[in-house]
């Protein structure tokens, strides 16, 4: 298996690139995916839904050979079979392809199967499944997927909080709202005409790259306070938050004053230590009214 890089189970990236030749009709495709490498695409993907399969196979090859030469994983949307031509280092799926039980029969184990995902459902059948990634999008409308309605940034956050394998976050990301993407939890982001349809590939995934590592390395936290949400579940219910503790949630609802017992992911919280008490993302919340009587 010459060429393949095999990452199963140690998966991780950051900057994910898809080809997308409509965005630099005048420019070839290797020219401007080396660009994106040369910026740090760390994992790039061969999508074309408009050419015969001899015309992707051949595709395949010369992209195959350049990700060789810069380290990074290659991956064939929608085709195992041109995949395992290429060597590639495994395939991605829309929620209307082959099945991922039939792709992972095809491709063997070692090789990866990414699954684009819509909502937090799909999300989590996907994993259940032995997905290796999911895609988690479009988070704003796009180009690449007409008609498609955008799950904003709402869905991220959901993923965030739930699903354990990587998640890319995709769809209309640009240089311009990927802080507000990775704010809500994404860890990896996904472009397409934002990168290769820029006159400078390269410096648009710098500049992701650099947005994503920030992130990464706890860069966060110098985003003030009262900027920061998460997506939180209050009796039964999705909301989202700006508070930081129990304390300050419960006065959000005016429920500090109130005779109530406070429940955090199944467990009762003493009132005392709701000032102390952290939320997180995706954390359950329960606020029940106590009524005393003899």
């Amino acid at each position: 298996m010459k060429g393949v890089i095999l990452l199963r189970r140690k998966l991780d990236f950051k900057l994910y690139v898809i080809t997308g030749e409509s965005y630099h009709s005048s420019r070839d495709m290797l020219e401007v995916m080396e660009a994106a490498l040369r910026g740090g695409a760390d994992i790039v993907q061969l999508r074309d839904k408009k050419i015969s399969k001899r015309e992707l196979l051949e595709k395949a090859r010369s992209l195959r050979d350049l990700t060789s030469r810069y380290g990074v994983p290659l991956i064939i949307n929608d085709h195992p079979d041109v995949a395992l031509a290429v060597n590639a280092d495994g395939v991605h799926l829309g929620q209307d392809d082959l099945p991922l039980s039939v792709a992972r029969s095809v491709l063997g184990p070692h090789r990866l199967i990414g699954i684009s995902t819509h909502t937090i459902e799909q999300a989590r059948v996907a994993e259940r499944a032995g997905a290796d990634y999911i895609g988690v999008g479009p988070v704003y409308p796009t180009g690449t997927k007409p008609g498609r309605q955008a799950v904003t940034t709402s869905y991220v956050s959901q993923a965030a909080a739930e699903i354990q394998i990587p998640f890319v976050a995709i769809g209309g990301i640009t240089t311009d709202n990927a802080e507000e993407v990775l704010k809500a939890g994404a860890r990896r982001l996904c472009a397409v005409s934002a990168i290769v349809g820029s006159n400078d590939p390269e410096g648009v995934c710098r500049n992701l790259l650099e947005q994503i590592t920030g992130w990464k390395s706890g860069s966060s936290a110098e985003i003030p306070a009262e900027e920061r949400e998460m997506v939180v579940t209050v009796n039964g219910r999705q909301e989202r938050t700006k508070a930081t503790t129990m304390l300050e949630l419960a006065e959000h609802y005016k429920l500090a004053d109130k005779h109530i017992v406070a429940e955090l992911d199944g467990d009762i919280v003493p009132r005392q230590s709701w000032r102390e008490t952290p939320l997180r993302i995706g954390a359950s919340v329960e606020f029940v009214h106590f009524v005393g009587g003899g």
